[in-house]
């Protein structure tokens, strides 16, 4: 019996020290991240300031600290896209950020329109069928990039149907018009076919 009483009391204490693990293990990875967020948050304020290279260098740090955050990834994809102009590094960040965090909205965004710049098109379909299963993206915002490519390789039925879709999605009066003037414009184009 002082045996089996032993046993449990063992058992019981073992149980508490894994407890105890497992909730500091729990606060060390939330104070992790929350120093990863602070400096990607630190970054965007630089790159809204237009400090591109003080942006760049936080990334980077958020990376070499963790480089399985990928939402670094794609703000740093965003720089060398779009202020950068180096498209193809720019590409390969936002590869390693779908790689890594594929349920983080931003990236769809931004990689849909570098890959519509850059005219590859079955890429960006791919990309934008996959996106419409991410919680959290804004569909209103996919139907457009959809229509913006159909409409760039002259499929203008396609993409009158798509500024439909993103008309009737939004709740954005600016978007809405932006829709109906380009579903006017897509109209003005077959009147020329």
């Amino acid at each position: 019996m002082p045996n089996e009483k032993r046993s449990g009391r063992q058992k019981k204490d073992n149980l508490h020290i894994y407890s105890v693990f497992l909730i500091s293990n729990f606060f060390l990875n939330m104070d992790h991240l929350s120093k990863l967020e602070e400096l990607l948050n630190q970054a965007n304020t630089d790159i809204r300031d237009g400090f591109f290279d003080e942006a760049t260098n936080k990334l980077e740090k958020i990376i070499n600290m963790d480089p399985n955050f990928g939402k670094a990834y794609n703000h740093l994809g965003y720089l060398y896209e779009v202020k950068f102009k180096e498209f193809e590094k720019g590409e390969t960040l936002y590869k390693l950020c779908l790689e890594k965090s594929p349920m983080y909205p931003a990236v769809y965004y931004n990689y849909a329109v570098l890959l519509s710049t850059l005219g590859k098109y079955d890429e960006l379909e791919q990309l934008l069928d996959t996106s419409l299963n991410i919680p959290g993206i804004t569909k209103a915002t996919i139907y457009n990039e959809y229509a913006i490519m159909y409409e760039q390789q002259g499929k203008l039925d396609q993409a009158i149907e798509f500024y439909k879709k993103c008309g009737l999605d939004t709740l954005d009066k600016n978007l809405l018009e932006r829709a109906q003037i380009s579903i006017d414009r897509c109209k003005m184009k077959k009147e020329l076919l």
